[in-house]
């Protein structure tokens, strides 16, 4: 028996964007969009794809997978869907991979299965940007909005420093 390689598994900050990736989907496209995470070869996976309605029929030309049951494990909202019991037949969107490959730690494929895009930093691949920059401070923006107006004054002052103001 071989031992799991941790550096093949999704950390929590990935886990975290990956969930935020399929929540901004969901919004995105308006539909449910499922983040599922399996295991291959000891290197975790995750695959999107939006599960389909009972009346819906399936396109023909698009991948088709399964998502859900016991034991199955998502990241992200699950668009109301009893995932712990149940399988859903699902419209497959794209997938990242772990790899070992000492140049890139994820590969992208897309709506095919085929490789496409690779990256060391698993950003690169998902399609928003999820960094958290802290917004401005309003008050304090007010402020130096405020204090580039006194600047203005003061350099306009300055000129005419020493003199008494003229009256007209």
């Amino acid at each position: 028996m071989t031992t799991p390689d941790h550096a093949l598994r999704f950390t929590e900050q990935e886990l975290s964007m990956l969930g935020k990736t399929a929540d901004g989907l969901s919004a995105y496209m308006g539909k449910s969009v499922l983040a599922e995470i399996g295991m291959d070869d000891d290197a975790e996976w995750v695959i999107f794809a939006i599960p389909l309605g009972v009346d819906e029929t399936p396109d023909e030309k698009a991948t088709h997978v399964q998502m859900g049951g016991p034991g199955a494990r998502f990241v992200g909202n699950r668009g109301g869907l009893d995932l712990d019991t149940e399988v859903y037949d699902c419209q497959y969107l794209w997938a990242i991979q772990i790899t070992d490959d000492p140049e890139a730690r994820f590969v992208r494929l897309d709506q095919n299965g085929d490789e496409f895009d690779y990256a060391m930093e698993l950003a690169e691949l998902l399609p928003f940007d999820l960094t958290e920059e802290a917004l401005p401070d309003p008050d304090l923006e007010l402020l130096e909005d405020l204090g580039d107006d006194d600047a203005e004054d003061d350099d306009l002052s300055a000129g005419q420093a020493g003199k008494p103001p003229s009256i007209h």
